[in-house]
C-alpha cells in the first residue's frame, strides 16, 4: 500500500522544519563559539597591554627622577643606600651570566637528547622519556632553588673549593636542567617534522644514521631547533626563584660565576617584600628593572620569529 503525495506532505514539512531548526541551532552555536574565542584572544591581548602600560607608566615616573644615561651606564646598583646608584648593567650581567651557563648545559644536552628521541629511540623508549621530561618541567621552581643551594652547591664545593655558598654557577646549571624539557620538546618535534624522503635519500647516498641526523635532519629542522634554543633562553632569563634562593642578593657586575650576584628577577623579589614605601624612588626601580627584563625577553622572541621565517623549510 503506497502513501499518496498528499499524505506525505506533512512528513516532508516536518523534516524541513527539523532540518531548518538544526541548522539554526548550529549557526547560533558557531556564532557563540566565535564570540568566546574572540573574547579569549582579546583577553590575552588586553592583559599583555595592561602589563606593558603599568611597566611604562611607573618607569616614566622613575626616569623623571633618574637619568636614563646613568641607568644604562652606571656600574653600581644601590637604590636603597643613602647615596643611591642606579646602574642596571649590574643586574643585567648577573641575569645574562646565569642564562649563559644554563644554555651552555641545556643546548648540547637538549640537542643530543632530541636527536636520540627523533632518530634512534624506539617508540617505547620515546614514550617513556618524554613524559619524564614533562614531569621535570612541572617541578616547582622553589624546589629547584633549594635543590641548588643545599644539595648541589655542597657537592660542587667538594671539587671547587673556591665556590661560594651563593654563586652563579650552580643556579645556572639548575636553570639549564629546568629549560631542558622545553628545548627537547620543541627541537624533537621539529626534527620529526622533516620528511622521511630526505632521510631515505641520505641512506641511499651511503650516510649512516648519525650522519643523516647531523647533516640532513638538523639542517632541515634548523628553524625549529633555533626557536627551541631561544625559547629556552627566554625561559632562563625570566627565572626567579632559583636565582633568588641560590645566587645571592649582592648587586655587582658578574665576572666570576663562582661568586654570587643579583639578577633582575632576584632583585624584584627582594624589593617586593613590602619594606619600601609605595611610589618611592627605590620602589619604582622594580618597574624599571621589570621593563628591562620585558624588553630583553621580547628581543629574544623577535629573534626567534625572524630566524623561523628566514630559515623555515616548507615541505
Amino acid at each position: 500500500m503506497t502513501v499518496s503525495s498528499r499524505d506525505d506532505a506533512p512528513l516532508r514539512y516536518g523534516s524541513y522544519v527539523a532540518a531548518k531548526s538544526f541548522l539554526r541551532r548550529r549557526a547560533i552555536i558557531a556564532h557563540v563559539m566565535r564570540v568566546l574565542l574572540f573574547l579569549a584572544a582579546a583577553l590575552s591581548v588586553f592583559i599583555t597591554g595592561a602589563i606593558v602600560y603599568i611597566l611604562l607608566y611607573d618607569t616614566v615616573l622613575f626616569f623623571q627622577q633618574v637619568s636614563i644615561i646613568s641607568f644604562l651606564t652606571d656600574t653600581e646598583w644601590t637604590p636603597v643606600f643613602e647615596n643611591p646608584k642606579f646602574g642596571i648593567i649590574t643586574l643585567v650581567s648577573g641575569t645574562l651570566m646565569t642564562t649563559f651557563i644554563g644554555l651552555l648545559f641545556a643546548v648540547p644536552a637538549g640537542t643530543v637528547l632530541s636527536i636520540y628521541l627523533s632518530e634512534f629511540a624506539r617508540p617505547v623508549m620515546r614514550e617513556t622519556i618524554k613524559p619524564i621530561l614533562e614531569l621535570l618541567a612541572g617541578v616547582p621552581t622553589v624546589a629547584f632553588g633549594y635543590f641548588a643551594l643545599f644539595f648541589l652547591t655542597p657537592i660542587f664545593q667538594m671539587f671547587i673549593p673556591e665556590l661560594r655558598g651563593f654563586n652563579l654557577l650552580v643556579p645556572g646549571i639548575v636553570i639549564g636542567i629546568m629549560i631542558l624539557p622545553y628545548i627537547v620538546s620543541v627541537a624533537e618535534d621539529a626534527m620529526r617534522a622533516v620528511p622521511d624522503s630526505l632521510r631515505e635519500g641520505a641512506y641511499a647516498l651511503g650516510f649512516t644514521r648519525f650522519q643523516t641526523a647531523v647533516k640532513v635532519v638538523i639542517p632541515g629542522a634548523f628553524s625549529g631547533v633555533t626557536a627551541a634554543y631561544i625559547l629556552g633562553m627566554s625561559r632562563a632569563v625570566g627565572e626567579t626563584m632559583v636565582v633568588a634562593i641560590a645566587a645571592g642578593q649582592q648587586a655587582r657586575i658578574a665576572f666570576n660565576p663562582l661568586e654570587g650576584a643579583a639578577t633582575i628577577t632576584a632583585y624584584i623579589v627582594q624589593i617586593s617584600l613590602g619594606d619600601l614605601p609605595h611610589n618611592s624612588l627605590a620602589y619604582l626601580t622594580i618597574f624599571a628593572a621589570g621593563l628591562t627584563l620585558f624588553l630583553m625577553t621580547m628581543a629574544f622572541n623577535l629573534l626567534a620569529f625572524w630566524l623561523r621565517r628566514k630559515y623555515r623549510e616548507v615541505y
